[in-house]
């Protein structure tokens, strides 16, 4: 009696608002804007402009397709989506997802960003206040900047985890690794890797200690956030964060 109360009492979609949210197409819509907005933005910067815009996920795939005879611009975006819709697909769900849910999933994508801001500052108590200005790349103007942040928190999920870590993963258990090991592996792996990347190139900032423990702990966050509440979500943290962050330290500036 007392369970069939509880239930009674427990909202119609409040279960499957979770399971929903994890789903492609979930995570397809909702990153769609972040999408629009990023590559609409670095298109008007013109040739000259975009190449301080991208990051170096983006700059990366960019090359890899390039390499493949594909150097169409839309290209790249055209293969977030239809991996995106092919997952869907796969998957066979035929859900309806009410604006409500999409809202759930902005709310939850803006408390994690400001969970790992905490985990930001209280590693910095960790490092003797070692300043946080070293993650970022300060650019101007501040619309820059801001397009800038979603193209990193959109094509460095859309790389480490959509790619990277899900490959991993999927070879793991193919070559019969039990289910958790693999998990374990991927989301080690890949935030690890994540965390270097940072630091290739040219264009990549100096090493630290702070800075790399810092995008470990970074690539674990996004990495649970992917496998727990879907690739939407931990696009929508990501891209947040770097807003939050990388805003308010040009502000300061």
């Amino acid at each position: 009696m007392t369970g069939q109360k509880h239930a009674a009492l427990a909202p119609d979609n409040g279960p499957d608002y979770w399971e929903q949210t994890r789903q492609p197409f979930s995570s397809l819509v909702f990153v769609l804007p972040i999408l629009f907005l990023y590559e609409a933005g670095v298109a008007l910067q013109g040739a000259s402009g975009a190449a301080s815009l991208r990051n170096g996920a983006d700059h990366w795939l960019r090359q890899g397709l390039l390499s493949l005879g594909l150097e169409a611009t839309f290209v790249l975006p055209s293969l977030l989506v239809l991996l995106l819709t092919l997952w869907h697909l796969r998957t066979g769900d035929r859900r309806r997802f009410s604006l409500e849910a999409y809202a759930g999933m902005g709310a939850e994508s803006l408390l994690f960003a400001v969970l790992l801001i905490v985990v930001g500052q209280t590693q910095d108590l960790l490092f003797q206040k070692i300043s946080l200005s070293s993650l970022m790349l300060s650019i101007s103007p501040r619309v820059e900047l801001a397009i800038g942040y979603l193209g990193a928190g959109l094509y460095e999920e859309f790389l480490f985890r959509l790619v990277l870590l899900s490959s991993l993963f999927l070879g793991l258990r193919q070559c019969r690794v039990p289910r958790g090991w693999s998990m374990s592996v991927a989301v080690i792996a890949s935030s690890l890797l994540f965390a270097a990347a940072h630091y290739v190139g040219p264009a990549g900032d100096d090493y630290t200690h702070f800075g790399f423990t810092f995008r470990a702990l970074a690539g674990f966050y996004f990495a649970g956030l992917y496998v727990f509440r879907g690739f939407g979500i931990a696009v929508g943290a990501h891209a947040a964060y770097d807003l939050i962050v990388g805003l308010s330290l040009a502000s300061a500036g």
